[in-house]
């Protein structure tokens, strides 16, 4: 009887395990202790992008720099070019690193041939939070393939992984954001075509801003999220912390651990 009262979890087992182990997947492949010690919530506010610009490409190169800082990906040979001169294919260079691959402190060994090119959709530049996480999800394509050890899944998970991985470089609220667009009343200023392309639906992508912002208690991960999908952050924080403590994982407990959760 009193099971007929209890709340359905947000997500289902085997999506749960597999954004854990899409989790643990980034924390071992793209530096677990910058995740620990620089990685930052990053928020919809002037707080994080206070620039002024006046034009579309400025636009567009501003936020991009702002992403790219707060991805700790300074040292990576990237380049932002308008959709007009962005090549139909090109080749991923090997990026060689003497130590950290992400962060100030990290360095290139050699110098490769030709930056990576990316570009932007011009669409989005009224809607700055589509913008700001189709740059971070693009950031963490490029991150995938230039590490070359695939997600949890393989190769087909490889949009879904791009995404999760954009959460776990602090993006998760913006990511969380823009997985849904309301066309709004009467539609007359919705665009299609400014919206990103989402793999994860919104509660998996919340779930990983929630599984992120676990370890960072010092925040609050759902301050600037839709009002809608605030009370889907806190089931995902139950769920959570659930499957942390009943099924612990090492490599989760030594997050716990050093992040003081």
């Amino acid at each position: 009887m009193l099971a007929l009262f209890k709340s359905k979890p947000l997500l289902n087992d085997s999506e749960v395990a597999w954004l854990m182990d899409t989790f643990i997947w980034a924390c071992e492949h793209f530096d677990a202790q910058y995740f620990l010690s620089d990685t930052k919530i990053i928020e919809p506010t002037g707080q994080y992008f206070p620039d002024q610009v006046s034009s579309v490409e400025q636009m567009a190169q501003t936020v991009f720099k702002r992403v790219r800082e707060y991805a700790g990906l300074q040292a990576w040979p990237l380049q932002l070019v308008s959709p007009i001169n962005l090549p139909a294919h090109q080749s991923m260079p090997v990026f060689s690193f003497s130590d950290t691959m992400r962060g100030e402190q990290a360095m290139l060994n050699v110098q490769p041939v030709h930056d990576v090119q990316l570009s932007y959709n011009p669409n989005q530049i009224n809607q700055p939070q589509d913008l700001v996480a189709s740059f971070a999800g693009s950031l963490a394509t490029v991150m995938i393939y230039q590490k070359g050890i695939m997600p949890p899944g393989g190769e087909p998970q490889v949009a879904a992984a791009s995404d999760a991985l954009a959460c776990f470089m602090g993006f998760g609220v913006m990511m969380s954001n823009t997985v849904y667009q309301f066309k709004g009343g009467c539609g007359s200023c919705y665009n299609p075509y400014a919206n990103r392309q989402a793999a994860l639906t919104e509660a998996q992508t919340v779930f990983m801003h929630a599984l992120v912002c676990f370890f960072k208690p010092q925040v609050d991960g759902k301050k600037h999220l839709k009002p809608h999908l605030k009370s889907v952050y806190k089931k995902a924080r139950k769920q959570i912390e659930s499957y942390v403590k009943d099924a612990p994982n090492p490599a989760l407990l030594m997050l716990k651990e050093q992040s003081g959760v």
